[in-house]
């Protein structure tokens, strides 16, 4: 087993990341190479950057992938924050999903001051 599947946050991304996944595929085809596309990237990358971050040769170099997957979890934020104002999606998701996200970079930064 790797490290990374040990993590709590890394389970965390996983779960946050598929249904962010869901919600991408619900947009409209004229968006599939934009917004679409870009929230499906930056939803694998909070777990991508977790699991990667986990392999680091020091402590120092995870709390800097920890930081990337922090910033991609801020970015579909944003992202679910456009697609309200679109009307792709509608308010009490987007509010769902924000909790989701702010319970997943509290998490992170839990475990961030763990690692010496």
């Amino acid at each position: 087993m790797f490290r990374f599947e040990k993590l709590e946050i890394w389970e965390l991304a996983i779960e946050y990341g598929n249904k962010l996944y869901d919600v991408a595929e619900t947009f409209p085809k004229s968006e599939q190479f934009s917004l679409t596309s870009q929230l499906k990237r930056a939803a694998v990358s909070t777990s991508n950057n977790i699991a990667e971050g986990s392999g680091a040769a020091t402590n120092k170099d995870f709390k800097n992938y920890l930081d990337i997957a922090i910033k991609s979890t801020l970015e579909t934020v944003n992202i679910l924050f456009f697609a309200q104002k679109r009307k792709f999606i509608q308010e009490s998701l987007r509010l769902k999903l924000y909790e989701e996200a702010e319970k997943l970079i509290r998490k992170i930064h839990s475990f961030k001051k763990t690692l010496r």
